[in-house]
């Protein structure tokens, strides 16, 4: 699917049931012609190496019993959910994807380290609930199991460390300004994975949402979702965007029809100036489409790597992005 196809054009013919959760997003009314989704994590707020590095790694290496190879585990876990392809995978999907890295890995073969294939797992993110807290809770009800349970208390593990360290971590240089440039012309709404009830936290806690007319979490469906909710039938082709720092972010563009925006892994403060300054009047000129965007594409594409860097049993090292449902 091309990316200039239009939102209405984007939709699947036969989709899931919106979550109740996402009702605020399809009673959106637009209140100017223009409308930006703006990524939190990584992206707009500096709080996405922090959670990978003392959250989520932490508790992914005490719950799924990776002692014996943490440093490695470590080194996998920080791969995939920051300096490659899947960085900013939602983080079922992101947990399946290290588990399988390290079962492939030939260090971990060496210490005689054996990784459970835990196919609990796999049928959870093949089924139809969402992959958020409430949707591995009812669906580990309908299928209890003791890796239903360590699943559950992962996530919860995971969302209570969140809570306790991640505390003053604010925007990058040049997103208030953003922001703020953005104000007069356009509607501006969160699309993120994050846990909504966090990224109220977080965003208040800064002062940026006021600027925001919906904040939509991982209860409010895909960020592919987030955007169609919002925009399908609402704007004009070529007003909607979404502003991103990972590949998912760039095909959930893709998939919800509208234009892309990278920030930049290790460049944030240099492509929010750059958003400002440049991609915004040409996005509200309507010629940020076509040759400028692949340009940024291209750009954002060559900056994180799809082989990782070890030794495999199987001898396949490239890295290739999950399907999202």
């Amino acid at each position: 699917m091309s990316i200039a196809a239009t939102v209405n054009e984007a939709a699947p013919s036969s989709t899931p049931p919106v979550p109740d959760a996402a009702s605020e997003l399809v009673d959106f009314v637009p209140t100017r012609a223009f409308l930006v989704g703006i990524d939190s994590d990584g992206c707009a707020m500096d709080a996405m190496d922090i959670k990978h590095q003392e959250c989520f790694t932490p508790t992914s290496i005490k719950f799924w019993n990776l002692q014996p190879i943490s440093t490695i585990a470590r080194e996998t876990a920080l791969f995939v959910n920051l300096g490659s392809v899947t960085r900013g995978l939602n983080r079922w999907l992101a947990l399946r994807q290290l588990l399988d890295l390290l079962r492939d890995r030939a260090d971990v073969a060496e210490r005689g380290v054996i990784i459970p294939d835990y196919p609990e797992l796999t049928a959870f993110i093949d089924s139809p609930y969402p992959l958020s807290d409430s949707g591995v809770a009812s669906w580990a009800a309908a299928n209890p199991s003791p890796t239903a349970a360590r699943m559950i208390a992962w996530g919860d593990a995971v969302n209570a460390a969140i809570a306790d360290m991640v505390h003053g971590c604010g925007p990058f240089p040049g997103v208030r300004e953003a922001m703020e440039a953005m104000h007069d012309d356009v509607d501006e709404i969160t699309v993120s994975a994050t846990p909504v009830q966090a990224l109220r936290r977080e965003w208040a806690e800064h002062g940026l949402a006021t600027y925001m007319q919906v904040i939509a979490g991982q209860e409010m469906g895909s960020k592919a979702e987030h955007v169609q909710y919002a925009a399908a039938g609402k704007y004009p082709r070529g007003h909607v965007l979404l502003i991103g720092d990972a590949p998912g972010d760039r095909d959930a563009a893709a998939r919800a029809g509208c234009l892309y925006y990278p920030i930049l892994p290790g460049a944030e403060k240099e492509s929010w100036h750059r958003f400002t300054a440049e991609a915004l009047p040409r996005f509200l000129a309507e010629t940020f489409e076509g040759a400028y965007q692949a340009s940024l594409i291209e750009e954002f594409n060559a900056t994180l790597p799809d082989v990782v860097p070890w030794e495999t049993i199987s001898g396949t090292r490239t890295v290739t992005m999950p399907t999202v449902k």
